[in-house]
């Protein structure tokens, strides 16, 4: 891959990282005409890429992550691999993490076809996983975490918060469902 197919997009103000001097900056719109991309920025910057790139249907477009400057030449130089692309039924793509929040958060939750809570309890976590099923989720609040892993998470209430990767949804939800894609993303890690 030469340097020509490689851009970076950096968010908030971050600086190129020394092992990416030399790469080209661009906009997310126009990150569709390149190989790879590598996003230096938090895991909510990555989530909005690879939003944009599942909106494109260009989910054949290598992405790397540096967080980090430490980060940074690994997003260069490593070869990308095929892992679950997990998204709600707004089509916002989720990397890190995402939360059902509530004061207490009510109704029920079902991860594939377990029952994750019934009644009320403090919040919800869900997490991508690197391989299949795609996704584990779990209670918060509690001791122990019991993580109950599936292809989609799924919760009923009559009011809750959506916390996709630290950014909280404008208005509260009665229906919220976090699952696999139906094609990975090309991640390079």
């Amino acid at each position: 891959m030469t340097t020509a197919d490689v851009v970076v997009l950096l968010f908030g103000g971050r600086r190129m990282p020394r092992p990416l001097r030399g790469l080209a900056t661009v906009d997310i719109d126009d990150i569709t005409a390149f190989r790879r991309v590598i996003v230096v920025g938090s895991d909510a910057d990555l989530a909005s890429v690879l939003t944009h790139l599942l909106r494109a249907d260009r989910l054949d477009i290598e992405v790397g992550h540096a967080p980090s400057w430490r980060t940074a030449r690994q997003a260069r130089t490593a070869t990308a691999r095929r892992v679950p692309l997990i998204r709600d039924e707004t089509g916002t793509v989720i990397v890190g993490a995402a939360e059902w929040a509530g004061a207490p958060l009510q109704g029920e939750a079902v991860v594939d076809d377990t029952v994750l809570f019934d009644g009320d309890v403090a919040g919800v976590r869900i997490e991508p996983t690197q391989a299949m099923p795609g996704l584990r989720a779990a209670v918060t609040g509690r001791g122990r975490r019991r993580w109950v892993a599936g292809r989609a998470a799924q919760l009923g209430t009559p009011g809750a918060t959506v916390v996709r990767d630290g950014v909280a949804a404008p208005r509260p939800v009665r229906r919220s469902t976090f699952y696999r894609h139906t094609e990975g993303w090309l991640q390079v890690r």
